[in-house]
């Protein structure tokens, strides 16, 4: 797969509290119109469509589509846990880059329900036994909901293993709080202090206040992706393509090394993100921007080290020297990330993607990182996979 993708058009609609929001299929066609609208083309150009959900019934992604017409064209339904959206995006990228198509629609979208996240089916094996099985003997804590569990036990691990404090996860925080402010699109835009994310209510003692866990959110989120020759063709824009991608899935060190930050993804973020550097030809500190799944502080600061961002045992120096934010090494998640976003699972993929688009395009606004001409995106689901995306300003 060696043809040149282009990001042509990105779309994103407000995320929304559960409840407050429209429903999952007149979201998802807002934001696909939205990325059509972008790219100056219309869905009668579009030869797929990759859509991602977690949450809904099989063939979500055609009520949503067939709003924009019935071309009788593919339509894929995806569903990898919270890396859903960037999953999408990897199998669109791969169908134009290997030349299957010139043009696809790649969308997510989430209909979510308050409160935290838990199985749907009862009546079966959950995908996630052996995690809980590895939870269960490092962390216990049975009674807090299963990803706090995952999350708050690899922060707990980093703190036990560096010494890294529970005010360095409030910093990261408050710092996607302050990118925020400049997002219109994010949930929550409120500036939090440190002193607020500490002082919030705990719900693990000495591991995790509840302003470091992320919002249960609905919104929808979309790309449109074209290979060289249809954009030259189509004189569509040609500012961003996709340099590198990589996806990987659990290794045995998930489960067998005893770490909880290598259960909740450490290991398969580190491969995905050897490999994309190993395909750009560039390393890390070529970066200017990053939008990475804070699912959690603790998670956001984990990622730091497993993209290469700072060495093993650096985040807390890394957060406290400002190296995350503007003016720093890198800006990691100007748009608020999924702690001040909100994180609509199968949408925020793409919302990742829609944020960098706009950042090497020069048009962020507010969020602006200047002269960004490098950026990477990191998506991870549990169960599990982990995206990792390169894209370059052209």
């Amino acid at each position: 797969m060696s043809g040149k993708v282009y990001v042509a058009g990105v779309g994103m609609v407000p995320f929304a509290k559960p409840g407050a929001s429209a429903s999952y299929d007149a979201m998802g066609a807002s934001a696909a119109r939205l990325a059509l609208a972008d790219a100056g083309i219309s869905y009668d150009d579009v030869q797929q469509a990759y859509v991602g959900y977690v949450y809904g019934d099989s063939t979500s992604g055609q009520k949503a589509v067939y709003q924009l017409g019935m071309t009788g064209i593919p339509i894929v339904n995806v569903n990898n846990n919270c890396s859903t959206g960037s999953t999408a995006l990897f199998l669109a990228r791969q169908a134009v880059a290997s030349g299957a198509v010139d043009c696809a629609l790649v969308l997510g979208f989430e209909q979510m329900s308050p409160g935290a996240l838990g199985s749907v089916f009862t009546d079966r094996a959950t995908p996630f036994d052996a995690f809980d099985a590895v939870t269960d003997e490092l962390v216990g804590m049975p009674d807090i909901p299963l990803a706090l569990r995952y999350f708050g036990g690899a922060g707990q691990s980093h703190m036990k293993k560096y010494g890294t404090k529970l005010e360095t996860f409030a910093r990261i925080r408050a710092k996607a709080s302050r990118h925020a402010v400049n997002n219109p699109l994010a949930l929550f835009r409120k500036e939090v202090t440190t002193e607020d994310v500490m002082n919030a209510p705990m719900i693990w003692p000495g591991v995790m206040t509840r302003l470091m866990a992320c919002p249960p959110t609905c919104g929808g989120a979309a790309a449109v992706l074209v290979s060289e020759s249809y954009a030259k063709a189509k004189g569509l824009d040609t500012r961003v393509h996709i340099a590198a991608q990589s996806m990987t899935t659990d290794y045995p060190s998930t489960f067998a090394s005893g770490d909880m930050m290598r259960l909740v993804g450490y290991d398969m973020a580190k491969e995905a993100a050897r490999k994309v550097y190993e395909e750009a030809g560039i390393g890390p500190d070529a970066l200017d921007v990053v939008e990475l799944h804070d699912c959690f502080a603790q998670n956001e600061l984990i990622t730091y080290e497993a993209l290469g961002l700072c060495p093993e045992g650096g985040a807390e120096k890394f957060v406290n020297d400002a190296d995350n934010t503007y003016g720093g090494k890198v800006v990691t998640n100007p748009s608020g990330g999924l702690l001040s976003k909100g994180h609509p699972l199968g949408a925020t993929g793409l919302a990742q993607c829609y944020e960098l688009t706009h950042q090497l395009r020069g048009s962020a606004e507010a969020r602006q990182v200047q002269g960004a001409r490098i950026a990477l995106q990191h998506n991870l689901g549990l169960g599990g996979a982990c995206v990792v995306t390169l894209y370059r300003g052209d």
